[in-house]
């Protein structure tokens, strides 16, 4: 019974802690001082403040717009994708993060995962993603992140995880 109180105790305590630091007013100068205007005041975007990435959740509309936005890049690219099933060891492979406006229009390419072996693949895909753009419009996804892995053999051909016909064994 002892444990059980000792619990609700503690329970207690750090939510009136949460409560106290909930109600203390923001910040909004970053200069250490509460904030003195009306509460149902919005604040404007600063632009000392980076911008959100808009990676999504992989809902369903999302892993759609993969598929769209890497049959974009193939058909601009016929001639580049790796035809078959990829080699088991795959000279890089290469998480690209590609934002888009609302439009399509490419806004960035970024990687979050790159090869330390073959530095020359980043830059390649990042050429090939602008000059396919646009690519198709996201819908009602919007603007976003259009994340897909490239998966890039040696002679320079590629296929995108979201398309790929997989993988020999040998």
């Amino acid at each position: 019974m002892t444990m059980n109180m000792r619990t609700l105790a503690i329970l207690a305590a750090a939510l009136a802690l949460a409560a106290c630091s909930a109600l203390k007013p923001a910040d909004k100068a970053g200069d250490g001082k509460p904030a003195t205007s009306a509460p149902d005041e919005v604040a404007s975007p600063r632009a000392d403040v980076p911008t959100v990435r808009l990676i999504t959740a992989q809902t369903p509309a999302v892993r759609a717009y993969r598929k769209t936005g890497a049959r974009q890049i193939y058909n601009a690219y016929p001639q580049r994708i790796y035809k078959g099933k990829i080699p088991p060891l795959v000279y890089a492979v290469v998480v690209v993060e590609t934002d888009l406006d609302a439009n399509g229009n490419v806004k960035n390419v970024t990687f979050s995962r790159v090869p330390s072996h073959a530095p020359e693949v980043p830059p390649k895909i990042a050429e090939l993603i602008k000059a396919a753009s646009p690519l198709p419009s996201p819908g009602r996804l919007g603007g976003h992140t259009y994340v897909d892995t490239w998966l890039w053999d040696k002679s320079g051909n590629f296929q995108l995880d979201s398309l790929t016909l997989g993988q020999r064994s040998r």
